[in-house]
């Protein structure tokens, strides 16, 4: 089991690394007493589960229970026992933290002790240096923005870091009950053919076989499919780069039975062929086919 510290200065970006290997497939654990990090190691190394590296989060926050030099020492003994140590250490330039803490309007933790915002930055770093001085990793965040920072950290971290791939919850729904306010994704497929209006269609669904073939055999769904599989192919990728881990795309037709249901049920199989793990889901389906008391009882789908 790898144990990654991640410590440094306030407000130059260590809750963002914690996340950054979280979403990586790590443990992670911020703001704990460095006291207890030998339990912490104890526990994970006699455990049998899926994470491969522990990221814990420790700085001056913890007060009384922080001091670097006895970190340090304790990180070294670690290491001499056989555990597998790197520490993160996270800095930037006075002034971009000054910046930082102005934007936020948050108090630095050091600010508690009675010390101005300026006298708090410079005093943790001297705190910190103890831990500065046996970092395996340094990373100045001077200047950067949350997407250079993520950058930086994929620099600097993504090496040896499991690839969690983005999942894909595709959805249908029916225009007439609303929008899914989860959505980051809404294609309206009311364009196309509809099968409600074919009588021996109506009380089916798009995951009945004689619907699907009729949506999707139809020279209007194939020019449509060949164009949003495209966009797919295309926009997954980059919002992976971004750092999006969940996309949600949500297919609407008027109620959420017919065309939506068949175009995410093929979304979703071309989605999963591709490697993505997806979930298809139908929100509006079962509902709408309980107002079905006659055929011509209900909306248009």
């Amino acid at each position: 089991m790898k144990y990654l510290i991640v410590t440094g200065q306030s407000g130059a970006g260590k809750t963002a690394c914690v996340r950054y290997l979280e979403d990586k497939g790590n443990f992670c654990i911020d703001n704990i007493p460095p006291i207890m990090i030998p339990r912490l190691i104890e526990a994970f190394d006699s455990a049998t589960g899926r994470y491969s590296a522990v990221a814990i989060g420790v700085d001056v926050r913890s007060g009384e229970f922080f001091d670097a030099q006895a970190v340090s020492s304790l990180l070294r003994e670690l290491a001499r026992l056989g555990h597998s140590i790197e520490v993160i250490f996270m800095e930037a330039s006075d002034e971009t933290l000054l910046n930082r803490y102005k934007e936020t309007r948050r108090d630095h933790p050091l600010c508690q002790e009675g010390m101005n915002l300026t006298q708090a930055i410079a005093e943790e770093k001297n705190r910190l240096q103890p831990l500065r001085e046996v970092a395996n990793y340094i990373i100045d965040t001077t200047g950067m923005n949350s997407q250079a920072l993520k950058k930086a950290l994929n620099d600097t971290l993504g090496e040896g870091q499991k690839e969690v791939p983005i999942r894909v919850d595709v959805m249908s729904f029916g225009f007439k009950r609303g929008l899914p306010r989860q959505a980051d994704l809404v294609v309206d497929v009311r364009f196309l053919p509809n099968p409600f209006y074919i009588e021996e269609l109506r009380l089916h669904t798009g995951r009945d076989a004689d619907v699907r073939n009729f949506v999707m055999d139809h020279p209007v769904t194939a020019a449509f499919m060949q164009k949003w599989k495209d966009l797919l192919c295309f926009l997954i990728p980059h919002y992976k780069d971004e750092g999006k881990h969940r996309l949600v795309i949500a297919i609407g037709c008027s109620g959420g039975v017919h065309r939506s249901v068949a175009i995410a049920e093929a979304i979703g199989s071309f989605l999963q062929a591709q490697g993505y793990p997806t979930e298809v889901s139908h929100r509006d389906m079962l509902l709408e086919q309980s107002t079905w008391i006659t055929p011509m009882d209900g909306g248009e789908s």
